[in-house]
């Protein structure tokens, strides 16, 4: 399917709400891990914002993260189509494929988990290097690669079982090279992507489920399956998991691939790569070794021919 059509948004809007009104105990916990992380991140850059951006931080982690840093004058909290009732109201409700941003009017935008669920991540990426000033910068923490994989695997295995077919119930989540090569691809300098993995333990898959719906992330692929899947499909693909996904204890794991993107709106001030051939030293002084010109072998070197 087409990448401009993979998620109905619609949908995503619907269930973002319902899980904010519901606020169910313990749902932030992934939201809060991904604010710690980045705030680790900002804590390392030397320097001060003006305007930052909270793009999208479900129960206001990446907001309080901004605030407890020191490092922005002004932050302005953006909720994505709904406000957040356990919170104040935010400066700005809105869809993150359109973002409501002049060109240069943001020295920071920080963005959380939702990202991925957009569909045309590059085009979100290019709004978001045109309304960072010169040398703003970009940080984010997105599921990447990986994330779900045993949900996915059992689910797949239940329904060929079932069925002799498979169709998409877990959405599809970029690897991190991808995702470094669409920062350079938006115009950010010195685009950073990395992973880390975290595990999470439940004690069925319907508590895995549980936390997923809580938190307004359960598939919004416009090609899932259009018929409600029955109790007995996931008791079997409970089964399934306890069986191949399982720790000693009887608990099941639930990986989670969390990239961190970083990438800074050009400036001229900014590091650049040295032009081919402008090196003052040479490599094979700094590393001891004799230089052997291309197309010439060592032996040939060493008896002089």
């Amino acid at each position: 399917m087409d990448q401009a059509n993979l998620f109905e948004r619609n949908l995503l809007k619907q269930r973002a709400k319902r899980a904010l009104e519901r606020q169910t105990a313990g749902m932030d916990f992934l939201f809060k891990a991904i604010a710690d992380d980045l705030g680790v991140r900002l804590s390392a850059i030397q320097r001060e914002f003006g305007f930052a951006l909270d793009l999208g931080g479900h129960a206001g982690h990446i907001s309080a993260m901004l605030r407890a840093s020191g490092k922005a004058d002004t932050i302005i909290r953006a909720d994505l189509f709904h406000s957040d009732p356990a919170l104040p109201p935010p400066d700005l409700v809105l869809d993150d494929e359109f973002l409501p941003f002049g060109p240069g009017t943001l020295d920071l935008i920080v963005a959380g988990p939702a990202l991925c669920f957009v569909n045309d991540l590059p085009g979100v990426l290019m709004q978001i290097r045109k309304a960072l000033r010169p040398d703003g910068l970009f940080l984010a923490s997105i599921p990447g690669s990986g994330t779900l994989q045993e949900l996915r695997d059992v689910l797949l295995r239940t329904e060929i079982e079932r069925t002799g077919g498979g169709s998409p119930r877990v959405s599809p989540f970029a690897d991190t090279r991808d995702l470094g090569a669409l920062l350079q691809r938006a115009g950010f300098a010195l685009p950073v992507a990395d992973v880390d993995l975290l595990t999470v333990r439940y004690d069925t898959i319907f508590n895995l489920m549980a936390d997923l719906r809580a938190m307004g992330a359960t598939s919004v692929l416009r090609e899932r399956p259009a018929n409600p899947v029955s109790k007995d499909f996931f008791i079997r693909a409970g089964e399934l998991y306890a069986l191949t996904h399982a720790d000693p204890d009887g608990r099941i794991r639930a990986t989670i691939s969390v990239v961190s993107l970083s990438g800074w709106a050009p400036h001229e001030s900014q590091q650049k790569p040295l032009r081919p051939g402008s090196a003052k030293s040479r490599l094979a002084d700094a590393l001891g070794a004799k230089e052997v010109k291309l197309g010439e072998t060592r032996s040939e070197k060493s008896s002089g021919r």
